[in-house]
C-alpha cells in the first residue's frame, strides 16, 4: 500500500489548514507503516487514536474559520465532516480489534482517498474563500 503525499495541489492557500493537513497525512502514513509492519496491537490503538483524534481537532479548527468568516457552505461542510469522523472511528476500530487484515485496510485506503479528494475540491474552495475578502480571519 503507497505512502500519502502533500502535493502542491491540496494546497488551500490557508497556513494553518495546509499545516494540518500535512500532519493529518503524516498519521495516515504511520498508520499504514504500522499496519504494513504488523506492529503490535498497543501500537495500532495508540496511532489510531492519535488519528482519530487529530481528525476531530482539525476539523473543527476548520468549522471555526468557516464560521468566523461567514463561509456559505458551512453546512456541507460540516455534514461531511461528522460522517467522515464516524467511519474513520469504524474503521480503526475494526483494524485495532481484528488486526490490520486486507478488507479493513481497503476501507481505510478508499476512506483517506475520499479525504484527498475533499481537500482537493471544498477545501480549496474554502482556502479562496478565507484568502478573499476574509483574509483576516484567524483561530481563537
Amino acid at each position: 500500500m503507497g505512502r500519502y503525499t502533500f502535493t502542491k495541489n491540496l494546497e488551500t492557500g490557508n497556513a494553518i489548514i495546509d499545516k494540518e493537513h500535512r500532519e493529518l497525512i503524516d498519521a495516515v502514513n504511520k498508520l499504514m507503516d504500522a499496519c504494513s509492519e504488523g506492529k503490535g496491537r498497543a501500537f495500532m490503538e495508540q496511532t489510531t487514536d492519535f488519528l482519530n483524534h487529530y481528525v476531530d481537532l482539525h476539523f473543527s479548527h476548520e468549522e471555526q474559520l468557516q464560521q468566523k468568516s461567514g463561509y456559505p457552505g458551512i453546512r456541507a461542510h460540516h455534514a461531511f465532516h461528522e460522517k467522515y469522523k464516524q467511519t474513520l472511528r469504524e474503521i480503526t476500530f475494526a483494524i485495532t480489534k481484528s488486526g490490520p487484515t486486507i478488507v479493513e485496510l481497503g476501507k481505510l485506503n478508499g476512506h483517506i482517498s475520499l479525504l484527498i479528494s475533499h481537500i482537493r475540491t471544498e477545501d480549496k474552495k474554502l482556502g479562496g474563500f478565507l484568502n478573499g475578502s476574509h483574509a483576516g480571519v484567524k483561530l481563537a
